[in-house]
């Protein structure tokens, strides 16, 4: 009798779902998706009431016509990709512990991982005064006082030159500029192009841009730069005037909606070499979704528009409440079957927050860390510290290093050991863990006051928006494959 033949089965951890009258599953420690046919089913059901041996299960499959032989290829099958897990039946079904832990385990995060992304803060200034900024606002993580409010091109160049050696072995990389407001600092970021471009090229290697902006400085010369250099481009907009004005205004009080529309518009009419996207941050009495997706994206052309829940203490006049974010969820799920109704169609709708996840199903995405804060990406502030991302810029108790001296690895391997899912036992089990990996940094330490704390008042929620994804996946898959492909081609190159 084989090893096989003794073993005693029970089920792995996956979460189920059907999509396009198919039934999956979604396996946690691989982050991959299965679809089952009807005897993989079956054995699946017969294992959810009590453990089976493997001869048992060959009976059952076999009963109704099943051939043995593909009966035991089956089960082999199962076992392989952790859809069922084994045990000893001669010391009271104690499971493979060297099999599961090599499968569930994520490796600890090598502090010399080389870099993909630099997110340069050109400035710490803003000609905005919006009440929920992360940087300014009642919430801020930054001190900047007594630190440069501009970057200069001495420390720009540095940063680019820190970027290409910490990138070794990577044909592309990449830079963003944020703020502050970004184009507050224009003249600089025309330097930086030509500068990491020449750098870049000098190594045979390629490197491309994005930024982030508020779109109120935005002019003909600007955007006419921005798409000469194939720069991406994602505005921060909330929406219609009255919505967008709620919070996002001058220091007057004034609303900026006015200023940025018609910005907005000759920006998306004139940048044809990059997709302009936009991102909104939903606030309490913003957060009619369907109406901002529908003006953003119908009214005013953005190529895709994102939604995100403000960062803030709970207890903040703009924070989201539970029921509002329930409703928020709600218009979500009806975006959602917009975009399935596009993909099986072929078309795309530009809901990214459906996009983005969509793009780490087909990637099979399995983290160890919520983002790549730290990792693949770090932050550098106008005085040349590096932190961990542009969320942390400007706050000396998060400060890796400086871009000068480089990053100091004792204080990075502590923040990656405190974000890292296995220090979180709060996700342990949750099926969604690939996905999330606890949530964002940031939004923690807001939360927590740490940065490894996993963000619980987000687990239901979070849940359930990744299985209306898998969903959605599964059912492309059954009804458009091609969609994926496709669609598949394009993030890649995006």
């Amino acid at each position: 009798m084989t090893a096989a033949e003794t073993r005693v089965y029970k089920l792995g951890e996956f979460h189920p779902f059907s999509a396009g009258s198919r039934r999956f599953l979604y396996l946690v420690p691989a982050g991959a998706i299965f679809e089952l046919d009807a005897a993989a089913q079956s054995l699946i059901d017969r294992l959810a009431s009590r453990e089976a041996s493997h001869d048992q299960l060959v009976a059952e499959l076999t009963a109704p016509g099943f051939a043995a032989t593909d009966a035991h290829e089956l089960i082999a099958e199962l076992y392989q990709s952790r859809v069922i897990v084994a045990g000893d039946p001669t010391v009271g079904a104690v499971y493979d512990r060297a099999v599961i832990d090599r499968t569930y385990s994520c490796d600890d995060a090598p502090t010399d991982f080389p870099l993909q992304t630099l997110v340069l803060n050109l400035t710490n200034q803003c000609n905005l005064s919006c009440q929920y900024c992360y940087e300014f606002g009642s919430d801020k993580v930054a001190t900047p006082n007594g630190k440069p409010k501009f970057m200069d091109f001495e420390t720009a160049k540095t940063s680019v030159d820190f970027l290409l050696d910490q990138s070794a072995g990577r044909r592309s990389v990449h830079i963003t500029f944020f703020g502050g407001e970004t184009l507050m600092n224009f003249p600089l970021l025309k330097q930086v192009v030509t500068y990491a471009r020449d750098r870049a090229a000098g190594q045979g290697r390629s490197i491309d841009f994005s930024m982030t902006t508020n779109a109120t400085l935005l002019t003909p010369a600007t955007i006419e730069f921005l798409s000469e250099n194939r720069i991406g481009v994602t505005v921060s907009m909330d929406g219609p005037a009255d919505l967008h004005d709620k919070l996002r205004v001058f220091a007057n009080g004034r609303g900026s909606y006015d200023v940025i529309e018609p910005r907005v518009r000759a920006l998306i009419q004139n940048h044809r070499t990059r997709p302009i996207t936009a991102r909104v941050t939903l606030t309490s009495g913003v957060t009619d979704v369907i109406r901002i997706f529908r003006h953003l994206k119908n009214d005013l052309g953005f190529h895709e528009v994102g939604f995100a829940p403000v960062t803030t203490s709970p207890n903040r006049l703009y924070a989201i409440n539970d029921r509002g974010m329930d409703q928020v969820l709600e218009q979500f799920h009806v975006l959602a079957d917009e975009y399935l109704e596009y993909a099986l169609r072929g078309e795309m709708h530009g809901f990214s927050n459906v996009s983005d996840t969509l793009s780490e199903l087909c990637q099979g995405v399995n983290k160890s860390h919520p983002c790549g804060a730290a990792l693949g990406l770090v932050g550098v502030g106008p005085s040349g510290d590096i932190a961990p991302c542009h969320r942390f810029v400007d706050s000396d108790s998060h400060a890796l290093g400086h871009i000068s001296t480089g990053i100091d690895r004792e204080k990075q391997r502590d923040f990656l050991r405190r974000g890292h899912i296995n220090s979180k036992y709060d996700c342990h089990t949750c099926w969604a863990r690939p996905l999330c990996a606890g949530g964002c940094h940031h939004e923690a330490y807001v939360r927590y006051g740490d940065t490894g704390h996993p963000n619980l008042h987000y687990c239901d929620w979070i849940r359930d928006w990744t299985d209306t994804c898998l969903r959605i996946y599964g059912a492309i898959s059954v009804h458009n494959p091609e969609f994926l492909r496709v669609f598949g081609e394009r993030k890649a190159l995006s």
